[in-house]
């Protein structure tokens, strides 16, 4: 798979020292293979002829999102030397994001079926490829970094948070289903579940920064949507209602947040800007900017005059307000 010109190539290899110990020698080996030195280094400039928003050089936004995370991994070294060749293999070493996100995964995914540099050239390749799954790997670092308290970084949610790396994973194996390369992206998504508890076929279509907070247990279907901006806690389910087969996933709109242990079922909407509480069962559509509670779910104010939301739930994360306003059990 051909690199990318301005993200990977190689640096001149320097000659071991003879003193080198052992341990070390694996080191820099280890470190070597994320620096691969192709001969058919390419443009990153999508290769599709139909590619429908042209390629713009990256914004100056864009770039401080890496240059912030190198920023932070050289910051940790210094308060935790002990964590030196982690970072270094993981972010230092890299000279992109894309170089970085393909190392990781790559590292965490490989098995005995498929090796680590194979899925190195893989991701690499496809990351190269199309801009918009990059865009939408710095929109969900955002989107974690803001959103979510637990996070103290970019780059401790880029190394230690599975949701955001399962999410990135669901998008390469996207682009593989899309090109017909079906049996690779379910490989991949069972690889993800393996090592992440996440399960997210590679048919689903996947919005720009999104939150999984946690994730252990997410299962999103075949033919599920989610818009930008969406915000879903551990435990959720997108999932079909039986054997049917075709169109029958939830479709979840912009700027959504779902309580954990939810589930939504069927091919129903959940419209802009709502909420779904959590422990609920969703069975039916649910209006824009409503809350929706209970097994079955039912809305926060009836159905005919349901409360509307005058926030977007999916930044303000706010998942008990309307306990208070609905319901009268008190501990």
């Amino acid at each position: 798979m051909a690199a990318c010109v301005d993200t990977s190539r190689a640096e001149t290899n320097q000659t071991l020292d003879h003193d080198r110990s052992k341990s070390d020698n694996h080191g820099y080996k280890f470190v070597k293979c994320f620096r691969p030195n192709y001969s058919d280094l390419v443009s990153c400039v999508p290769f599709s002829p139909n590619h429908q928003k042209p390629f713009l050089p990256r914004s100056i936004e864009e770039d401080d999102i890496w240059s912030k995370m190198v920023e932070e991994a050289k910051f940790d070294v210094e308060l935790e030397p002990i964590l030196s060749s982690y970072y270094c293999n993981s972010i230092l070493c890299h000279k992109s994001l894309e170089s970085a996100l393909a190392g990781v995964l790559s590292l965490k995914l490989g098995s005995s079926i498929i090796s680590s540099n194979t899925l190195y050239d893989l991701f690499l390749g496809l990351l190269c490829e199309d801009r918009e799954i990059v865009r939408a790997v710095k929109d969900d670092l955002r989107a974690v970094r803001e959103r979510d308290p637990a996070c103290v970084s970019y780059v401790h949610c880029f190394l230690n948070f599975k949701g955001f790396l399962a999410i990135q994973a669901q998008r390469i194996a996207h682009k593989l289903w899309s090109q017909g390369r079906k049996v690779l992206a379910l490989l991949i998504q069972n690889r993800v579940s393996e090592v992440f508890a996440v399960d997210i076929h590679p048919g689903a279509r996947i919005g720009r920064g999104i939150l999984l907070d946690h994730a252990t247990g997410v299962v999103i279907g075949e033919t599920a949507v989610i818009g930008d901006n969406v915000s879903m806690l551990h435990n959720v389910t997108l999932g079909g209602t039986g054997k049917e087969s075709g169109n029958r996933h939830p479709k979840i709109g912009d700027g959504v947040l779902i309580g954990a242990g939810t589930c939504v079922l069927g091919n129903v909407g959940v419209g802009d800007g709502a909420k779904i509480g959590a422990g609920s069962v969703v069975l039916k559509a649910v209006p824009a900017r409503t809350t929706a509670v209970g097994n079955p779910a039912r809305l926060l104010g009836g159905k005919e005059n349901p409360v509307r939301l005058d926030k977007m739930p999916s930044f303000t994360m706010d998942h008990t307000s309307h306990i208070y306003e609905w319901s009268d059990y008190v501990i």
